[in-house]
């Protein structure tokens, strides 16, 4: 407890310290829960809320955590337990349902991001700052697919602003594309607490909108950026290494014909992997053979 002679001001400031320099950057829930008795939490050495004072911080440099593979659902409707989630007026089934048909009652992209802001039935945008819906030219003939917004994406509101977007800009400019002639969205629309890996419902949840942008926008190249979007609309359960370098086929939903798709490394990998960087130049490449086939409309 806080002493009564504390200054308020102080013992919030030293919580707060002592929270930043615990890697804590959002509140999952409005008010604090006691995870732990008194006897339970004797066996922890933490500073004392008044006494103004921040743990010693290691200023040893570490690559940054790799993120695990997130669990794989099926493609096509899915019905999963919400789990780590939570299901407003409904099961689970029922608000994955309630999101095929918002998503198909949108018939611009316009309308479905507005469908998504004010879609409450993903249990993440409780905890995000912002939806991150999509960037770039909706008309364009590419179309890249990512995974989940992160720290920056989460305060901008756009997808791949952070270091592994500056990376995806430079990748895009190798084959003279920028974001004025792709289209690059996620499958995740909210940003996870700590960036940790989309529950499978999670997916689920936000699937029907990146599968109804698909049908809108009929792009005629689709690059999965990372695994969580491969699997989920590829409907394999294959890992991105096994998945890269080839050549796939996405069936849109409204009987349009398949779209060419493939799959890169993300780019979060890559900074911390480098030396796969020459495999997603291949994959570029590829990309750029296929513009060059005269098959693709151009690029507005």
């Amino acid at each position: 407890m806080v002493p009564a002679d504390a200054e308020p001001s102080g013992a919030v400031t030293a919580w707060l310290h002592w929270y930043a320099a615990m890697g804590v950057d959002c509140c999952l829930h409005d008010s604090p829960t006691a995870f732990f008795n008194d006897r339970q939490s004797s066996h922890f050495d933490l500073p004392h809320p008044g006494s103004g004072t921040r743990p010693a911080l290691d200023d040893t440099p570490r690559p940054p955590a790799s993120r695990p593979l997130a669990a794989e659902p099926a493609a096509g409707p899915v019905s999963l337990p919400f789990g780590h989630g939570y299901a407003p007026n409904g099961s689970s089934s029922d608000i994955i349902q309630g999101a095929r048909s918002l998503a198909a009652s949108c018939s611009t992209i316009d309308a479905l991001r507005t469908a998504l802001e004010s879609f409450e039935g993903c249990a993440l945008k409780r905890t995000a700052n912002r939806l991150c819906f999509g960037d770039g030219n909706p008309a364009a003939s590419i179309m890249l697919i990512g995974e989940a917004p992160g720290a920056e994406e989460d305060r901008q509101g756009k997808p791949f602003v952070g270091p592994s977007g500056r990376l995806l800009d430079r990748m895009l400019a190798a084959i003279g594309l920028g974001r004025e002639t792709v289209w690059i969205t996620n499958a995740i629309f909210w940003r996870p607490p700590g960036n940790r890996t989309p529950t499978a419902n999670e997916i689920a949840v936000c699937q029907p909108f990146v599968e109804r942008q698909i049908e809108i926008m009929a792009p005629e190249i689709i690059v999965f950026v990372g695994g969580i979007a491969a699997r989920t609309l590829l409907g394999t359960r294959e890992g991105v290494t096994r998945l890269r370098g080839r050549r796939f086929s996405y069936e849109p939903g409204d009987g349009k014909p398949a779209i060419p798709a493939m799959v890169m490394f993300h780019p979060a990998y890559l900074l911390r992997q480098p030396a796969r960087k020459k495999e997603s130049w291949q994959d570029l490449m590829t990309v750029s053979e296929w513009l060059e086939d005269g098959a693709m409309r151009s690029i507005h």
